[in-house]
């Protein structure tokens, strides 16, 4: 039976984006979100797995309401920080509903794509759960992974200059030459695709990872 979707994120940029994607994508869809910054500022600090007890709790909580609007119970999540994906996903069995990542299928269709990936970041806490989450979705497959830091992203993030922002990333997206495929590690990475001009591959998570969140509604 169909129900809603929760979406949890870590900085309110993401409700307009996932909701345009939804209005442009899934007409009709109804998307609750979510917004915990102070996860991800414990989990930079303390590690991602510091945060399980708190994101336990918020999930729970809003679990108990997901789904009420059309009376089917409670609903899956989409989490949609990279950094504390991993830990939000190992708390399914806990809550009872499907958890995913965002990143999840942005990562399963890059390993499908190539061999040689580049994963960018703005934050170095994202860094070590992607190229773990891309390890594990490549299975058997041989695949090299490098990391890149985009220097001085997430000053401009933290200011609100969202133009700059992507613009440092797109720039950093374009020095790579190496690659099969570039990952953009963070949902708030996803605008910087379109302003790459290199002719390398770009993923970015938010359109596929919503896509399969929705999906997860109607799954027995």
């Amino acid at each position: 039976m169909v129900t809603d979707l929760l979406l949890l994120h870590t900085s309110p940029v993401h409700v307009p984006v996932f909701d345009a994607l939804r209005d442009r994508h899934h007409p009709g869809a109804v998307l609750r979100h979510l917004v915990a910054p102070e996860l991800l500022d414990r989990a930079r600090t303390e590690g991602p797995e510091s945060v399980a007890p708190a994101l336990l709790g918020l999930l729970a909580e809003a679990g108990a309401t997901a789904g009420s609007a059309v009376g089917s119970g409670p609903g899956p999540v989409l989490v949609t920080c990279s950094t504390i994906g991993a830990t939000a996903e190992s708390l399914a069995a806990a809550l009872g509903v499907p958890v995913l990542r965002v990143d999840r299928p942005m990562a399963a269709a890059a390993v499908r794509t190539g061999a040689r990936i580049a994963v960018l970041a703005a934050l170095e806490s994202t860094l070590a759960p992607t190229a773990e989450l891309l390890a594990e979705e490549a299975g058997e497959r041989p695949v090299s992974i490098r990391t890149h830091l985009v220097a001085g992203a997430w000053d401009r993030f933290e200011a609100g200059d969202t133009v700059g922002y992507l613009a440092r990333v797109a720039e950093a997206a374009d020095c790579v030459t190496d690659a099969d495929v570039i990952v953009l590690a963070q949902a708030s990475m996803a605008g910087a695709a379109e302003l790459v001009t290199s002719r390398i591959p770009v993923f970015s998570s938010p359109a596929p990872g919503l896509a399969a969140g929705l999906a997860m509604r109607s799954a027995p």
